[in-house]
Formats: C-alpha cells, structure tokens, sequence
C-alpha cells in the first residue's frame, strides 16, 4: 500500500499516544510478553511511522514486559529454492560461493514488512543465530528467549517459539492474516516431530570463517494456519480489536499451540 493509499483511508493521523490506547484496549498490559506481527500499511498514517509503533508497544508492556518479532532472511538459502523471484540455474554456483554470511547485527530482515525491520535495528534489540529464520527480542527476557534456535530444527521445541510458550506469551497480530502466525510452525514440530524434511543451504560463520553449509529443515504448510485460525477465531481465548485502522488479534501463545498440535496429530493420524 503507497502512503497516499494509507492516508486516504485514515479518518486522522494514527498518533503513538493513540496506538498505546489502542493496545489497552485489546488487552496488552504492563509486564506482558508478546509475539508480535504487524503491518504498518493496515494501521493507517502513522504518524512517526515504524518507529512510533515499536514505542508504543514498549510503552504499553513496560519496562518489566517482553517484545519478539521474526527477523527471518529467507534470501539466506539455497538459490535452487527460490521461487519468488526465481534466478538463472547458472547463477546459482556463484550465490552459494560469494552469498555474504548471516550477520544478527547487519543481515536485514525479508517479508516481515517495516516494523519488525526497524524493531531489529532497535538499540538494545538482541537476535536469534538462525541465519534464515531469527527472531529478535528486547526486554528483560529476551536473552533467554533466544538462547537456542537449533539450526535444523529453528522452530521446534527447543525454539525461541517454545520458549514464548513457556513464558505465557501473547501473540499480538496487527493487520496481518494467518498464514504470518509463526507461532503456528512449534504446533507443526509437536504434531509431527518426525515428519517430512528438504534439504537447504546457507551462508554463516564459522570459527572466523566463511562457510557455505547444507541444512535439513522440516517442512512448512502455512496453507492449514487460515482454517485453524478461523476456528480460533471464534474461541473465547481470541481478543479481536483494531489498532489505528487494523483489525488486530491478541491471544495466548500456549492454549492456541495446544489446540492446533491436538487438530494436526488427530488429522495426520486419520
């Protein structure tokens, strides 16, 4: 969406003090540990942008409160996989030989929209070691949270994500759909934590070292996230709200992992 697009559909500017009540309103609280995803072109004209949002999310959880967005690098993977864009197959032998390795200080975010880019250049932001599929985090949880992200299981129960669950987090969805729900992904781990797999590739370093190394990651099916998150939907476990002009969600990350897990075992088991 251009800005003339998001101004045409803002009643008035979306201010932070606004976005703060707004917040309130659908339930976040000082203290609170939350999973965010957000779009910034749903909200409406913010005015102060990215930035005004991220304050006021810090704002509204505290001092004592927690926020983690993904920082996932998806252009960090093997060239063969790539699919949107797709590039010549000859040039994937040079990509896999030059791709620079992940920095969590320098590797920029890709397809998690404007907030969570600025959020992960925040100062006092830490970030996961994933090279593809990090998450970053402030607060006074957030080293724990990240402490381990295995590199062929990132979503897992050694997770970050399964550790959002532990802590009775919250996940925070503005103006996004389900199929951005990374939270979704740990119920897939549990449901199948034997299922089916693909080889990939990245670039980190190693000892000081440039290395290009091969993976084996499970694989994801976002394409079941939207009927599972139109049943929570109506669970009185959901809050609905908006947030400037974006309908918004707020619900607890464990309760939503469980019930999920329950729907996936008992259909891969059928």
């Amino acid at each position: 969406m251009t800005e003339a697009a998001a101004i045409a559909r803002s009643s008035g500017p979306v201010t932070q003090a606004r976005l703060v009540v707004d917040f309130q309103r659908l339930g976040v609280t000082p203290g609170m540990t939350l999973l965010v995803h957000a779009s910034l072109s749903r909200i409406g004209w913010v005015c102060g942008g990215a930035p005004a949002v991220i304050s006021a999310l810090l704002q509204a959880v505290g001092p004592e409160g927690t926020i983690v967005m993904p920082a996932q690098s998806s252009e960090l993977s093997d060239p063969s996989g790539w699919c949107d864009p797709p590039v010549p197959e000859s040039w994937w032998e040079t990509i896999r030989a030059t791709m620079p390795p992940y920095d969590p200080r320098l590797t920029p975010t890709r397809g998690v929209g404007q907030i969570a880019e600025i959020f992960r250049t925040w100062p006092g932001v830490q970030r996961s070691l994933h090279p593809q599929v990090s998450f970053s985090a402030f607060g006074p949880q957030a080293a724990d949270i990240l402490a381990r992200q295995p590199m062929e299981d990132p979503f897992g129960a050694q997770s970050p994500l399964a550790a959002l669950s532990d802590r009775d987090a919250q996940v925070l969805m503005i103006g996004t759909g389900w199929e951005t729900c990374t939270a979704l992904h740990l119920a897939e781990r549990l449901a199948q934590p034997d299922g089916p797999t693909f080889q990939d590739g990245t670039c980190i370093t190693v000892e000081g070292e440039r290395r290009w190394v091969r993976l084996c990651l499970p694989v994801t099916d976002i394409e079941r996230f939207q009927p599972f998150g139109a049943t929570l939907d109506g669970n009185a476990l959901l809050r609905h709200g908006h947030v400037g002009s974006a309908p918004s969600r707020l619900f607890p990350l464990a309760p939503a992992i469980r019930m999920a897990t329950e729907r996936w075992t008992g259909s891969e088991a059928a």
